[in-house]
This record gives structure tokens, sequence and C-alpha cells, in this order.
């Protein structure tokens, strides 16, 4: 496949990131005005983050639930501004055909595989899905099954079956037509029925029932929102009194990232050992003569309080950590390490490029 037919999909393809350790992949349909993605990754919120080439991370709320499908829409932001992807939906492909799968598993940005549709299989009643063999993680879902003329032709989804990793997606013959129907609320936020199937708008709903079958419905406007508590509440409020906002800051349980100008701090909280760890993850050693950068690091770690800097294992990027037990941890003393983390990332983000010759590290936007 030709790399340039790539080129739109690395702007309308967005990671997708929940409160609750739930990482995804969505796609934009321009002519549409939707990010779709699957059910399993948005499911109990009523709003997500989205992130991707071209625009920052950014709120968004769930507009479709489809459990039936495991089909979900959001809202476009209005900073994703790219060109209509092309659909291809008046033909199923054929076993054997080249395909692609398009994601951002475990993080990455931006990755795709290849591989070819399978044989249909008949069996546990999802013979509407096209089968492949196109490599898929769990981050990938949601995230466009492309044919090699780069053309949408399915949703990506991830099972394993028969101890394989098997790749399923939702034709997009399937998507348009729920899209239309969608479409028919005029901007109403909807669910799918799962006793009578039927799509079910939320100016129909009186409570927590369908309307057409009285099947319990949860509307998307009744999903409680996520409410931390304990130690990760404390240091939702420490990031709070930093300046950042808290909804985008998380992703995943107990997994916070914040962005200080061109370093990006990871903050993660073990329960079972009580531990607190930030690494702020800054430039790239130079790939020749790095001994001054080594020098440098020596020598303001001798000088850092309760900050440490390092080389990860790979021997690439440069991190600044802070480690403090949850037992030690209040507001006050929380928000003053936090900052210095913060501010401390930036500035030897900026010494280690200007004057050490380091690598600025790519902003996954």
């Amino acid at each position: 496949m030709k790399q340039e037919l790539l080129i739109p999909f690395r702007d309308a393809v967005v990671q997708i990131t929940t409160p609750y350790n739930r990482e995804g992949t969505g796609f934009y349909l321009k002519q549409y005005g939707l990010i779709v993605t699957n059910e399993h990754v948005v499911r109990e919120n009523r709003r997500v983050t989205v992130e991707g080439h071209g625009f920052t991370k950014t709120l968004t709320s769930v507009l479709y639930l489809d459990q039936k499908y495991d089909l979900a829409f959001l809202h476009a932001p209005a900073a994703l501004n790219v060109s209509t992807l092309p659909i291809k939906s008046n033909a199923l492909p054929k076993a054997g055909q080249e395909v692609i799968a398009i994601g951002h598993p475990f993080g990455m940005n931006f990755t795709f595989k290849q591989g070819h549709i399978t044989q249909q299989d008949l069996q546990d009643n999802i013979s509407i899905y096209l089968f492949h063999n196109a490599t898929l993680h769990p981050s990938n879902s949601g995230g466009p099954l492309i044919d090699v003329w780069g053309n949408v032709i399915g949703v990506n989804t991830f099972v394993i079956k028969d101890g394989k990793h098997i790749g399923l997606a939702l034709p997009t013959y399937v998507l348009e037509e729920i899209i239309g129907a969608f479409l028919k609320g005029n901007g109403d936020k909807a669910v799918r029925c799962h006793g009578c199937e039927h799509i079910i708008f939320e100016q129909h709903v009186k409570g927590k029932h369908c309307p057409t079958c009285g099947a319990y419905l949860l509307p998307i406007a009744a999903i409680e929102e996520y409410e931390p508590y304990g130690v990760a509440k404390t240091i939702e409020e420490i990031i709070a009194r930093n300046g950042y906002e808290v909804e985008l800051a998380r992703c995943g349980l107990n997994n916070w990232e914040i962005q200080r100008g061109s370093a990006k701090a990871v903050l993660n909280y073990h329960e079972d050992s009580g531990l607190i760890m930030g690494d702020a993850y800054l430039c790239i050693l130079p790939k020749t003569n790095p001994e001054s950068i080594y020098q440098y690091l020596l020598r303001e770690n001798m000088a850092l309080e309760g900050l440490t800097l390092s080389i990860n294992p790979s021997g690439q990027d440069i991190i600044l950590s802070l480690l403090v037990y949850d037992r030690d941890l209040n507001i006050e003393t929380g928000a003053s390490l936090f900052k210095r983390l913060f501010d401390n990332a930036d500035y030897y983000d900026n010494i280690l490029v200007e004057q050490y010759g380091a690598s600025w590290k790519e902003i996954n936007n």
C-alpha cells in the first residue's frame, strides 16, 4: 500500500482515554460529524478524552452507545478539521484480500498492521463481521480497517477465540445503516435497547426503562460521572491546585499525564505498595558523544532534593523522577512536590537540548 494513502488517516484517527483504565482508537467521519469507536471503549462514560495529530487532548461527549454491535459515536471537536475519509460500503471484501488495521496500541502514536480477510466463521451468531488476521491489540479497538486503496471497510474490535488473536471488524454497510438511524434524532443522544434492540433517543426515555419494551435502559445522561476517592482524590486536588485540568490529565485508573512545556509527566499510584511515582519524560540522548550529558546529570543529582534524573533502560529517554509514599502525601506538600517536578521537567528539557545537544521528544498531537 502506498504510504501517501495513509496521510488522511493520520489526521483522522484519534486516541481515546477514560478514567477506567480503558484506552482505544476512534476515527473521524467528517461527512457525519462523528467520531466512531467501540462501545466497550467508552462504556459507563458521558465524556471521554480524545487527542490526535494536529490537535491537543480535549474532552468530548458520548452521543450513542450500542452494545449489540459494540459501536459508539462521539461528538467531534471543532479542532478536528481534516478531510473526509473514503468509505466503501457497496461490496464486501473477499477472503484473501489485503487489509490494514490502524490504531494507537498501548499509547503508541499511529500504527498500522497489514493482514488479509480470512474465511468467515458462521458460528456464534457473528457472521456479519469481517474476519481478518491483521494484528490487533486491545487499544486498537474502534479503529478503522481499510483496504489497499485507502477505503474504510470496517470498524475493528478485538476478541480472543480458541487461544488465538482474531480480528473482527463491523462492515461499513452496517455502520452507515446505524449512523443513518442515529441522525434521524437530529442531534439527540441515543442508546440501543438490549431488549427490543431499537435505537432509543433520550427525549423519549422516562426514568431508566425502554419506552418500547420496558427493559432496563440507562440513557447516557443518567450515567454517573467518575468520582475519585482516597489518595486518587488527593492527587487530583494537587493537580488542580497546580493549575491543570483534572479531566484532561486522567489516562486511566490511578494514572495521570501532565504536559508542561515540551515535557510530559506521567503520574502513577500503586495502591498495593502505597507508592506514587512521577516520571517526566524529557528529551532524547544524542546519538554520538553523550558523555557530557552523563556528567551533567550526575552533577545535578547531587544537588537535586526529592527528584532524580536518569536514563530509561532503552538508553534513549532522559527522565526526571519523583517518588513519594501515600502516607506522606497531603495537599500542601504534594502541591509543592508536584510543582517542582513539572517546572524542573520543562527547565531541564530546554537545558539538555539547547546546551548539550539532546533531541526534542515528539509530542503526540
